[in-house]
């Protein structure tokens, strides 16, 4: 069984992309995988698996 994350975030600020990144890798560590991320979207689709 699958589990989903959905993560806002904030566009346009200083510094942005390297706040992405350390975040998506810090969920990565947590075992999430991305799923979906859309062009000039503040929404972050992740998955990982329920029991594991």
């Amino acid at each position: 069984m699958k589990e989903y994350k959905v993560v806002n975030w904030k566009m346009g600020f200083s510094g942005n992309n390297q706040k992405l990144e350390d975040t998506l890798n810090q969920y990565a560590r947590e075992g999430w995988v991305l799923k979906h991320i859309a062009e000039n979207s503040v929404r972050i689709i992740l998955e990982r698996d329920k029991n594991r």
